[in-house]
């Protein structure tokens, strides 16, 4: 019922993810993300929320995306209904897809980051955001709302969307957490809005003195 991308940006040393489904509230449900983990993508018929920490927490003390996630899914007896991705700091990625959930669904990886869906509406969808997220000619987040974009374009949820998220975590920058909760219309063209409103005027300008993970004690002077 969601499709996501995970990604990492080697030039800005960001990690980050963009998920959007036909249900409501997809951000608290599906990302999770940590500088000192990596990124997960936790969705599917009947997700599991402990999935995207688990892993993270695994990937955190030095497991690979690709063995956290085999060990997480591998001890749930409903992983039939479920679906997670993960992305670690190196790069490598993981994934699994419960057979249970509705066609078209499935992950792909590419350079630095992982496609992943279920209900998609049709087989182009994760391809589409992949190639999306690829395109190197613009910054990283507008990487991933245009990834969100070509993937609704393609097909996306075959009910049609009514949530959308985008979450960005930077070293030297106060972490990013976009939602969309509920919109009938078009949630990634509001959260493409959103994250217009949010990067750029007042807003943006307090944001410069919050503390980030690079100066915990950052304020302005």
């Amino acid at each position: 019922m969601t499709f996501s991308v995970l990604a990492h940006d080697p030039e800005t040393g960001a990690i980050g993810g963009a998920a959007a489904t036909g249900s409501l509230c997809v951000g608290g449900w599906v990302l999770r993300g940590h500088l000192e983990a990596g990124l997960s993508a936790s969705q599917g018929a009947a997700p599991s929320t402990f999935w995207g920490e688990d892993v993270l927490q695994l990937m955190r003390g030095g497991v690979d995306a690709r063995r956290a996630v085999a060990q997480v899914t591998g001890a749930d007896a409903g992983r039939a209904y479920r679906q997670l991705a993960a992305l670690d700091l190196k790069g490598g990625t993981g994934a699994f897809t419960g057979n249970e959930n509705d066609d078209v669904k499935g992950s792909l990886a590419f350079e630095s980051g992982i496609a992943s869906g279920n209900m998609l509406g049709g087989e182009t969808v994760l391809s589409a955001m992949a190639e999306s997220i690829s395109d190197t000619q613009t910054a990283f987040e507008e990487r991933l709302l245009g990834g969100l974009r070509a993937a609704r374009d393609a097909g996306g949820d075959f009910r049609g969307l009514l949530s959308a998220a985008l979450l960005v975590l930077h070293p030297d920058q106060p972490p990013l957490t976009l939602r969309i909760d509920h919109h009938p219309d078009d949630p990634v063209g509001a959260l493409e809005a959103l994250h217009a409103r949010a990067t750029q005027g007042e807003y943006a300008d307090w944001s410069r003195q919050v503390p980030v993970a690079s100066d915990r004690e950052r304020i302005l002077r």
